[in-house]
């Protein structure tokens, strides 16, 4: 059944319409858009596996311009850095130059397919320039010989990664300021070629299985470009639950196309676990980083030695319906898959977004739930025998560009209606683009100084003389 939809929007108003309000209000709004930045930052991204990593701000950079409309705006353009979850460091650059970066914004390792690049016939042009320029090529002296770009400097090369990278990520008209670093963009615009998509560093497919107590529950097979994963069991050991290959040996360790099964005892009560698998290893380039807050979407420049990880479900019961839910999004149609499997001998039925699905016994069936852009999504299944899963997370896919020129999305702008939630939005770091918060908090420092002013002269004017 539907748990419920989050979503958080403010309404930006006039200055002057701020000016006629009370006082009380105007700190109102002030806790809200607290409230809306410590929110984003509590949330916890739908995971497939691989990377998750929190961004830093931008390390080596330069500027650019954007022309727009003939109008012009300057732009900070380069390699941004990210810290990674239990150990490593990652390199990007952005790919939605019209959505601001988020101070410390946390982000997962994500297939093209759930970003703005889902559908982008110039994707693999830009894996092209990543794997052809700065700082995949840390010689500058041949960079800049290939690109007629003598003297080319660490901040000339970033920017004019990034400059070539919007020009198909965004599809803007957008120049590098300094001479050299528009020499190489130039060059890596012309010369770029599209590439297939890379592999993800690692995943478990499917993610969710179930079955009957008493039987091998899988496979869940392993996707990965390290050398060796490590297997975690269920946290629960009383539950007597193992994690094993198709002979019923005990497993701590797989590798790439390894099969794991859930071991479930004969006589264990219906119930779940989860098992995890990690390991180091680099993160390929031009795999896509996306944030959950509405951050802008990143991509892969380069990768330490880094910690990256999976997890996959397993549900059991001994009759009825027994239900395995999984949830990817799915740019292309504007949508979340969720994909429902029905190991048992009865039907299994829930209700979302007000329409009612019906998976029947032994077969898996992909639901779409279509959603606006940038619509936040919070909803819980429920099944048989207290199971639950909840999927939670905002549709990201788009750039301006690719919304047909329309506004982004942002605090300042009014949310459009939607089936079931509305748009969310947040506290935002311009690193790249416009900062959407600070018209905002603008317009709010204004009226509450005139308010506070307007109290004042009204005390003054009522406090008698002494002359």
């Amino acid at each position: 059944m539907l748990s419920s939809f989050s979503a958080l929007s403010v309404r930006g108003r006039g200055a002057a319409r701020l000016a006629a309000a009370t006082l009380v209000s105007g700190l109102v709004v002030v806790s809200a858009m607290a409230t809306a930045g410590s929110a984003a930052a509590d949330e916890i991204p739908q995971s497939q596996g691989g990377a998750t990593a929190t961004i830093g701000g931008l390390k080596t950079s330069g500027l650019a311009v954007v022309h727009d409309d003939g109008e012009d705006r300057q732009v900070p353009a380069g390699l941004f850095e990210m810290s990674v979850d239990n150990g490593g460091t990652l390199q990007t650059y952005c790919v939605d130059i019209d959505h601001p970066t988020q101070m410390a914004a946390k982000y997962q390792e994500t297939p093209w397919s759930g970003t703005s690049l889902s559908g982008n016939p110039d994707a693999g042009r830009i894996r092209w320039i990543l794997q052809n320029s700065y700082p995949q090529v840390n010689d500058l002296s041949a960079l800049a010989e290939r690109a007629g770009a003598s003297g080319l400097t660490e901040e000339d090369a970033a920017a004019g990664t990034q400059v070539a990278i919007w020009r198909y990520s965004d599809g803007v008209d957008v120049d590098a300021v300094n001479p050299k670093a528009e020499k190489l963009a130039d060059y890596l615009h012309k010369s770029a070629r599209n590439v297939t998509e890379p592999e993800a560093s690692l995943t478990l497919g499917p993610s969710a299985v179930s079955g009957r107590a008493g039987e091998l529950l899988g496979p869940v097979t392993v996707h990965t470009n390290a050398d060796s994963v490590r297997v975690t069991p269920p946290a629960d050991a009383t539950s007597g639950v193992k994690v094993v290959d198709k002979d019923g040996r005990d497993i701590t360790s797989a590798v790439d196309g390894s099969r794991l099964f859930f071991d479930v005892p004969e006589d264990a009560a219906d119930g779940s676990a989860a098992l995890t698998v990690q390991a180091s290893t680099t993160v390929p380039v031009g795999r896509a980083f996306a944030s959950e807050n509405r951050s802008q979407t990143q991509i892969l420049a380069g990768s330490s030695e880094s910690t990256v990880s999976a997890t996959a479900t397993a549900n059991w019961a001994e009759e009825g319906a027994i239900p395995a839910l999984s949830a990817e999004k799915n740019c292309a149609k504007g949508a979340v898959d969720i994909t429902a499997a029905n190991a048992g001998d009865e039907p299994f039925t829930f209700e979302l977004m007000g329409a009612e699905h019906t998976i029947e016994a032994g077969t898996s069936q992909t639901v779409t739930i279509p959603l606006q852009e940038d619509q936040a999504y919070d909803f819980t299944i429920r099944g048989p025998n207290g199971y639950e899963k909840r999927f939670k997370g905002v549709l990201d896919c788009q750039t301006q560009s690719s919304a047909g020129g329309e506004t982004t999305q942002t605090l300042s702008e009014p949310s459009p209606a939607t089936v079931g939630g509305t748009s969310t939005g947040g506290t935002d770091l311009a690193e790249t683009g416009s900062s959407s918060a600070t018209p905002v908090i603008a317009e709010i420092g204004i009226a509450l100084l005139v308010i506070g002013a307007t109290a004042l002269l009204l005390v003054h004017k009522k406090k008698p003389t002494r002359d």
